[in-house]
């Protein structure tokens, strides 16, 4: 089993708090888009969730209908603790791996998931937001514009998101993030790919 696929593998990493990847708080790409949104009820999706600080920042906003996914049990008990007042309610917690996930969603958050997996499984990542956005649906965050030695995290480029989400969704915008936290300037992309229909 791919070790980013590996629930145990990622429990390791927190609990001997291996999260480089971790910010403290919501990305300023991210909080600048959530801004921009209006429907406070359509169903958001954050995948491979993390310490869940987009979830934090919609709940304070009071977006209503929130999903977290995360391979690990060990987060995901840490998360549910954390949200718990809002849990079943505007905020639902799966602890799954994401390729196994049900659902029909309006926006997918991206956020260090797409990056901690294998590039192997790119291809089946597009395929699986394209099966669970509902038409029109959205996927919106960050991507890295560069390579790393090893990985997790493993890097891309424009050329190849280009390549790739253009498959299955329509790009919508593809550009250098203007607004970074200064340790990944110039090495990040804000995307939005919408599912056609």
């Amino acid at each position: 089993m791919a070790k980013d696929l590996d629930g145990r593998f990622w429990d390791n990493r927190y609990k001997n708090k291996e999260t480089g990847w971790d910010v403290g708080s919501i990305s300023t790409p991210l909080k600048d888009y959530i801004d921009q949104l209006n429907n406070k009820d359509a169903r958001i999706l954050i995948p491979g969730c993390g310490n869940a600080y987009e979830a934090a920042y919609l709940l304070e906003q009071g977006f209503s209908n929130i999903t977290l996914v995360d391979i690990s049990p060990v987060l995901v008990a840490v998360v549910k603790e954390r949200f718990s007042f809002y849990l079943n309610k505007q905020l639902n917690v799966i602890c799954a791996d994401f390729f196994k996930l049900e659902g029909n969603f309006d926006l997918g958050l991206e956020q260090t998931f797409f990056c901690a997996l294998d590039p192997s499984f790119r291809k089946k990542y597009v395929e699986k937001m394209h099966e669970i956005l509902k038409p029109g649906g959205k996927i919106a965050g960050v991507l890295f514009n560069r390579n790393f030695e090893g990985g997790p995290p493993f890097g891309g480029s424009k050329d190849e998101y280009q390549k790739l989400f253009s498959e299955k969704f329509d790009i919508i915008t593809m550009d250098v993030c203007y607004n970074s936290i200064a340790p990944r300037k110039g090495n990040e992309v804000f995307v939005i790919f919408r599912k056609p229909g």
